[in-house]
């Protein structure tokens, strides 16, 4: 009994140390596992802290520039107050009357700010706080003096002082000349100097954080933290901020007031002297970091315990099972050998040894039928020989490497070609090696019909059915395949992105099996320009791509480039037309090792630059640079914050008045779009129109104008206002989509809205559309009761023809006509033939950029209907655009 147990217990240790290996494998999974595990939490703890002082900078920096613009454009509306009482007190001799100007809604009436003019002694002449009273002189004050010593000295801010009505406040001024330039006074206006940071929202500050500005001297003008006004700067010395207008810094905590370290940002104005400043506490921000560490500690134990849990309780099922598989390899091994497939060919191999007892043959030892068939041998023949006698050629690199690799792992397996040889054919066989003991069992299976038909899938799967040549899956595969050739041997390798320019237009005019034979003939063309070892494939549509391996230098891509360009330049001759159409070509090119370590990005980069050419011009090639990705990615990125833009309502409207030309009685109002950008601010239509056309998204913007423009009119109505008809601007893409006659129809209903009020601008690219589509659409807005005006009439294509068929309602002079108007015979006798034309179709006349009274004028003079420009008013919010409502002439009084 005894002994058994000692052999059951010298078997068990056996077994174990053969299978330490395998059973090693769980422990020292467990150390590495657990490793990595706390590397990656200390990395992501140095990490988060990281992110978060940089989120701080980030924070600050946007604050602040945010703040200097907001205050740039608060002392840039006082500064345009005070140079229009300025240019009027200059034109009327100084009789202007400021309780008029408040009482006429040209100065502000507002206890925010006050506004006094001061003759050349110093003395009150008109104010909007003072009335008729007289005061103390001014002469005493340091801006009062700069001004009249200096003619030339512009808007002047003074440091916080007491005022003639003793508030302490801010003096910005300006100086007063005679007609002769002498010194006249100054007009002077007066605020507090929380007034700068009184339209800023400092709601994302925390308790601790503050928004304070200055004068770039260094002088203290106001402050807020937590929504409260400081009274005193909270922020001692200003060495670093005086050294450049825009920056940040860790600032110390004896350098504030409360004794707390601070994230300190600082923007100046562009234009005027003052600096915005931002301080971000980072004290509460920094304790939950620290929580969060606590608990990434917590969870690194906790997955250690796991991981060693893991690890034991895996070592023990392997052992287990590792015992069960010996056992059972014992059981069944001579029954498995018996049992294999009777369709394959068989063979037991025995291994020779050396005299160093290396491996040098195998000795076949059994085989069956059809495994001594698939040799041609008897198999009688083939029993006692070796393999080096059998297979003298496939012997040394074929069949003993795969017979070893066996020998050493156990198992092998793989596919195996075999030539044809004599009247046999060629073969592909599927072989399988497994060792048993000092032997080996080998098992072949006949693939060939399999192979022949995957090898046949893979040829169709690789090439383009229209040119022939291979097609995009099999440039992703072989390209990697290349750009890792080139790593290895050091040679440099370019990809050319080739588009046919303007290719859509063969398909829509002599159609798609003519496109198709074009194609073709450009697919034989590429291939017989570029070098013999490079590659053509065709990516799709009308896009192709050639792979240059081995390219001794830059020209060597250029010429064949070149090349390209010049062969699809030269007429194609279509027999399915009976044309012959010449094409050109736009390529990009990108540069193995210089524009890309791996295929993706080679071609993407080659991708970019061929859209780089197609947007400057089309024709021609050229090189990928680092900048075209970046602008890709800007307008990428203008694209995703104008979508979301239109879908938050980050969209205002704005509105200029469209006036009588004789009476300068309001007439109509012009909508105009702005965006209102969460950082960059109010953007004009010019920033981003352009590329909502671009991207098909001004649909979409288009509807939501006539939707806030119909919006806008009922509210007026519904405050009583005396609305006039608002116009708006409709693209050529809205009119090609035949949609806007019903969303304008929609928008009236849901509004409750007559016709009259809405007016249609288009441009004269959406009257002169292509087919019956436009002029469609356009019927469609007449019947509605809408009138239709052509905007910026000749600066597109002009045709009459087209003119006189759709009978629009009113033509818009563009403001380039307006602005020539004065500058010669020739012009006068163009605008007036552009009048003419109008007449002639009994359109209304609209003459836009009015900017002074001289084209007002002349204007007048022409008989032009109505005027719109600057002169009358810019365009303005919606608020004081209603304002206007009512006014019985909006036409500017000069002396």
């Amino acid at each position: 009994m005894r002994r058994v147990q000692c052999k059951t217990v010298l078997r068990h240790v056996r077994f174990m140390l053969q299978n330490a290996g395998a059973l090693a494998l769980w422990p020292l999974a467990f150390v590495v596992l657990t490793a990595i595990l706390w590397t990656w939490v200390a990395w992501v703890v140095v990490h988060e802290k990281a992110a978060l002082r940089e989120r701080l900078f980030q924070s600050a920096a946007a604050h602040a520039r945010a703040s200097s613009e907001q205050i740039e454009r608060s002392i840039g509306q006082i500064d345009y107050l005070m140079l229009s009482l300025k240019y009027h007190w200059q034109k009327s001799g100084g009789t202007v009357d400021l309780e008029e100007q408040v009482r006429a809604g040209l100065v502000p009436k507002s206890t925010d700010l006050s506004v006094t003019i001061f003759d050349s002694y110093g003395m009150p002449v008109t104010s909007t706080v003072l009335g008729k009273r007289r005061t103390g002189s001014i002469a005493h004050r340091q801006y009062f003096s700069a001004h009249a010593a200096d003619p030339q000295l512009g808007l002047t801010i003074s440091e916080p002082m007491t005022s003639i009505l003793h508030r302490h406040v801010i003096f910005a001024s300006r100086r007063l000349d005679t007609p002769d330039g002498a010194f006249a006074g100054v007009v002077v206006v007066a605020f507090e100097p929380r007034y700068l940071l009184s339209l800023y929202d400092d709601t994302g500050l925390g308790s601790d954080d503050f928004i304070a500005v200055r004068r770039k001297d260094g002088v203290f003008f106001a402050a807020r933290q937590a929504g409260a006004p400081l009274l005193s700067t909270p922020i001692f010395g200003s060495d670093a901020i005086s050294a450049a207008p825009v920056g940040s810094m860790i600032a110390a905590g004896d350098r504030f007031a409360d004794g707390k370290e601070r994230v300190l940002a600082w923007h100046g104005a562009r234009t005027y002297p003052v600096v915005s400043m931002v301080g971000l506490s980072g004290s509460g921000r920094f304790a939950a970091q620290g929580a969060g560490e606590r608990d990434m500690m917590l969870f690194a134990a906790g997955g250690t315990l796991a991981l060693l849990l893991a690890a034991v309780i895996g070592a023990s099922r392997a052992a287990r099972r590792l015992r069960d598989q010996h056992y059972s390899r014992e059981v069944h091994h001579a029954y498995r050998l018996a049992t294999e497939n009777a369709r394959e060919g068989f063979y037991m191999l025995r291994a020779l040894s050396g005299p160093d007892e290396k491996i040098v043959d195998f000795r076949i030892e059994d085989c069956n039928e059809r495994g001594a068939a698939y040799r041609g041998i008897p198999r009688l023949a083939l029993i006692g020989s070796t393999l080096s006698a059998v297979l003298p050629v496939m012997f040394a690199k074929d069949m003993f490497p795969a017979c070893r690799k066996a020998m050493a792992n156990g198992l092998h397996e793989d596919e195996m070609y075999v030539p044809p040889r004599d009247a046999r054919p060629a073969q592909w066989l599927h072989r399988r090696l497994i060792r048993t003991g000092s032997c080996l069992a080998v098992t072949l299976r006949d693939i060939t019909d399999s192979k022949n038909h995957e090898q046949a899938l893979m040829r169709q799967a690789d090439t383009d059915p229209v040119t022939l040549l291979p097609n995009r899956h099999w440039l992703t595969a072989y390209l990697p395949a290349a750009v890792a050739k080139a790593e290895r041997d050091g040679t440099m390798l370019a990809v050319l992105f080739c588009d046919l320019d303007d290719f859509k237009n063969i398909n829509d005019t002599v159609g798609h099996a003519a496109g198709d034979a074009l194609l073709k003939a450009a697919g034989l063309r590429l291939g017989a320009v570029v070098r013999p070892q490079d590659k053509v494939a065709r990516l799709g549509g009308d896009e192709f791509t050639v792979i240059m391996e081995g390219a001794a230098s830059q020209d060597d891509v250029t010429a064949v480039a070149e090349r390209i360009i010049a062969t699809l330049l030269e007429p194609f001759r279509l027999d399915q037309c009976g044309q012959t159409h010449a094409v050109r070509a736009s390529i990009g090119i990108s540069m193995y090792p210089r524009d890309g370590a791996d295929g993706d990005a080679l071609l993407r980069h080659a991708d970019i630059a061929m859209h780089a050419v197609k947007t400057a011009g089309k024709g021609t090639y050229r090189y990928f640079e680092p900048a075209l990705y970046q602008r890709r990615l800007a307008k990428l990125r203008r694209e995703a914050e104008l979508r979301h833009a239109i879908g938050h309502e980050q969209l205002v409207l704005h509105y200029q008045p469209r006036v009588n030309a004789a009476t300068g009685e309001m007439t109509s109002m012009e909508a105009l779009v702005r965006w209102l950008h969460p950082v960059h601010g109010l953007l004009s239509p010019g920033e981003f129109i352009p590329l909502a056309e671009e991207n098909g998204s001004i649909v979409a913007l288009g509807g939501q104008v006539i939707e806030m423009a119909c919006a806008r009119l009922a509210l007026w109505k519904k405050q009583g206002l005396a609305v006039v008809p608002v116009s708006v601007n409709v693209s050529a893409c809205q009119i090609c989509t035949g949609d806007v006659s019903r969303l304008l129809a929609a928008a009236l209903q849901r509004h409750g809205l007559d016709a009259g009020l809405i007016e249609v601008e288009i441009t004269e690219s959406a009257t002169m559309g292509e087919g019956s589509t436009a002029l469609a659409a356009l019927a469609d807005i007449q019947a509605l009761g809408i009138d239709l005006y052509v905007d910026d009439f000749g600066t597109g294509y002009s045709c009459l023809a087209e003119l006189k068929r759709l009978r629009m309602d009113g033509l818009k002079i563009d403001r380039a006509f307006t602005s020539r108007l004065l500058n010669g015979p020739d012009d006068r006798a163009l605008f007036t033939a552009i009048v003419s034309i109008a007449r002639t179709f009994g359109m209304r006349i609209v003459a836009e950029g009015v900017e002074t009274a001289e084209q007002l004028q002349a204007l007048q003079h022409y008989a032009c209907d109505e005027v719109q420009g600057y002169y009358i008013s810019r365009p303005l919010p919606a608020e004081q655009a209603g304002a206007l409502l009512g006014r019985k002439s909006l036409f500017v009084e000069h002396a």
